[in-house]
């Protein structure tokens, strides 16, 4: 008898191992969705079921408040109610004293799932992915559920299946989003969402507030070092070995790590803020909002975090960043550019940008100094600023009215 060997090219079998992965979490993530229902029925049950509300915004963490503010502030101006569920605590929203917005801690983990998950409403927007992947499950007391993008990068960074299953989705701007979305649409046979550009919301409330900062003349030149997380990110690849000959300028060098870097790259943080507590030109900065280094910041070193396009948007100065190799198999970007195609981020950095390579660390003065200097970057920012970032000044407003619009149309 002949056998033959199956080969699967490596295009399917990426996405077959992306199928396989998603299932795997899906099923787990399924019972314990099942678990989290049992356990509120059997105890009493304290989630509020059969409270409707049109218009319900959740708010994972505080530091999207930034995000959300212009939207519930347009609702609070139009005198219509609006809940706002969050699982923050601190949540800046509590501070404010609206009329027409109802606010809501809702825990964390599971305990906010299991609200989530009985909730009873219209129109649920979040910025949260995942929605009916793992814990969160679509309520069948929603009739629509709406995904607002925090980054005018791609929008197909999300781990697997992260914007799938949501009824619409609210870009900021540009081609290459709405590109992503119906690209994954086709690859995994989904029905088309609305896709709605609204504008950048938390870009156009910095874009106010970095008017009002006061410029600091403590140092003469400021580095900011903004990495992502995970292990293609820039504190992972190279810790001290970028690090060192910055603080040997003599510049002052702020490191501002990814949030989710404190959870779950801790034991790094903690050796290099070990090392340099003695560097009177280190500082970190863990501020949930990242508008005040930004602010004072002459350059930037990242690596494809989505705070590259917020500084160059809100400076207008070029970044240096690098693009090593990443990781792309736990991201939906795995089905769309790991096979030579290149992502939208770094074909625009090369226009914006110097790409920083290990053996250049050693010239790293030098090389900043140049980059700084250089005017020609102006225009290209501009322009690429007017592609991705849509309706400047506009979104809160454009967001309200699509989601007023859409209620009224059931």
């Amino acid at each position: 008898m002949l056998i033959f060997p199956l080969y699967i090219d490596p295009g399917t079998g990426s996405a077959l191992f992306a199928i396989l992965i998603g299932i795997a979490a899906a099923a787990y993530f399924g019972f314990q969705a099942l678990f989290i229902k049992a356990k509120v029925l059997f105890s009493g049950g304290r989630i509020k079921i059969g409270t409707k509300s049109k218009y319900v915004i959740y708010a994972e963490d505080s530091r999207y408040w930034t995000l959300f503010k212009p939207i519930v502030e347009e609702f609070e101006k139009r005198g219509i109610d609006l809940l706002y569920l969050t699982s923050s605590k601190d949540d800046p929203v509590f501070n404010y004293g609206y009329k027409h917005i109802n606010i809501e801690f809702i825990g964390e983990g599971n305990k906010a799932f299991a609200r989530l998950n009985f909730l009873s409403a219209d129109l649920v927007l979040a910025t949260t992915p995942g929605l009916d992947v793992y814990q969160w499950k679509r309520s069948k007391s929603v009739k629509h559920y709406s995904h607002i993008l925090h980054s005018s990068s791609e929008s197909s960074t999300y781990k697997l299946f992260g914007i799938d299953y949501f009824d619409s989705i609210l870009t900021t701007g540009g081609d290459h989003q709405i590109k992503d979305i119906r690209r994954l649409e086709n690859i995994r046979s989904l029905p088309e969402k609305k896709i709605v550009t609204v504008g950048c919301t938390y870009l156009d409330e910095y874009a106010e507030k970095i008017k009002k900062i006061e410029k600091e003349d403590k140092y003469s030149f400021t580095v900011l070092v903004s990495p992502s997380w995970g292990t293609s990110s820039l504190l992972v690849r190279y810790g001290e070995k970028l690090l060192d000959p910055l603080l040997e300028t003599g510049w002052n060098i702020i490191v501002r790590p990814h949030p989710q870097s404190l959870l779950v790259e801790k034991d790094i943080i903690d050796r290099l803020s070990k090392k340099y507590d003695s560097y009177s030109n280190f500082e970190w900065d863990f501020n949930k909002d990242n508008i005040l280094s930004i602010s004072k910041t002459d350059i930037m070193i990242s690596d494809f975090s989505g705070i590259i396009l917020d500084y160059m948007f809100l400076r207008n100065k070029p970044v240096i960043y690098v693009s090593e190799k990443m990781d792309l198999r736990p991201y939906d970007t795995h089905l769309l550019y790991d096979n030579h195609e290149e992502m939208w981020t770094f074909k625009m950095l090369k226009k914006v940008g110097i790409e920083l390579k290990p053996e250049m660390f050693a010239n790293l003065a030098d090389i900043i100094k140049n980059v700084s200097a250089e005017k020609y970057f102006e225009s290209e920012i501009e322009r690429i600023k007017t592609e991705a970032w849509n309706y400047q000044g506009e979104a809160g407003k454009r967001v309200a009215d699509f989601m007023l619009e859409t209620v009224e149309g059931f």
